[in-house]
C-alpha cells in the first residue's frame, strides 16, 4: 500500500489496496492514520458492492444512518447522493462539514463516486488544520472559549425543500432540520489531536 499527498494541506490517495477485500487491521490501521494526518483518503477505481462498502465502513465504527437522503434500495446505511444533468440546484454546494449538525457528530463520511460528469461535479476539502494554523493567537484564544449553532435547515429545512423544486423527492424528513446543535467552535480530532 502507497500513500501519496495529493496536496500541501489536504488529501492524500491510497494506492494498491482493494477496499472490496477481507483487509487485515494493520491496513485498516495505516488508512486510519492517513486519514487523521491528510484530512481525506482516495481510493482510485475500487469496485465495491454495497455490502462490501458497508463492511468498509463499519472498520472505522458505527455507522451514521443519514435521516435526510433516500437510502440505497436495500441497503438503508448508504444514502444516494445524486445530481441528475437536467438539476440545477445543489445539495452540498456550499462548504459544509457533513452531519455537524447531530449532537454527537459522525467521525467521518465515505463518498464512493460511481458515476462522474466528464466536466463539473466537483467535490472539494479545505484542511480545517491549515486554517487554524493560519489564525493569530488571538483569535484562536478568543475561538476557543465560543461555541456555535449547527443547523442542517438551511438545506433540509421545510422551507428550503418547498422552495427547490429540483430535488423534491431526493431527499426526506425535512421536519427533522428543525434540530440543532450547539458544538465549540474549535474541537480536537480525537484520532489525531490537533
Amino acid at each position: 500500500m502507497t500513500i501519496r499527498p495529493v496536496s500541501t494541506f489536504v488529501g492524500a490517495e491510497i494506492l494498491d489496496v482493494d477496499l472490496a477485500g477481507s483487509l487485515p487491521e494493520p491496513t485498516v490501521d495505516a488508512i486510519r492514520r492517513a486519514l487523521f494526518q491528510h484530512g481525506v483518503v482516495f481510493f482510485r477505481d475500487q469496485k465495491l458492492t454495497p455490502e462490501q462498502h458497508v463492511a468498509f465502513a463499519q472498520r472505522f465504527g458505527e455507522i451514521n444512518i443519514n435521516r435526510f437522503f433516500k437510502a440505497v434500495d436495500g441497503h438503508p446505511m448508504i444514502a444516494e447522493v445524486r445530481k441528475e444533468p437536467e438539476q440545477k440546484g445543489n445539495i452540498g454546494g456550499g462548504w459544509h462539514t457533513d452531519h455537524s449538525y447531530d449532537q454527537a457528530p459522525a467521525m467521518g463520511s465515505i463518498l464512493y463516486a460511481r458515476e462522474v460528469p466528464e466536466t463539473g461535479g466537483d467535490t472539494l476539502f479545505a484542511s480545517m488544520y491549515a486554517a487554524y494554523d493560519a489564525l493569530s493567537d488571538g483569535l484562536k484564544q478568543t475561538l476557543e472559549t465560543l461555541r456555535a449553532v449547527h443547523s442542517s435547515r438551511h438545506v433540509f429545512g421545510v422551507e428550503s425543500y418547498e422552495g427547490r423544486g429540483d430535488l423534491k423527492g431526493r431527499y426526506l424528513n425535512p421536519e427533522a432540520a428543525q434540530q440543532d446543535a450547539v458544538h465549540p467552535v474549535v474541537v480536537r480530532h480525537p484520532g489525531s489531536g490537533r
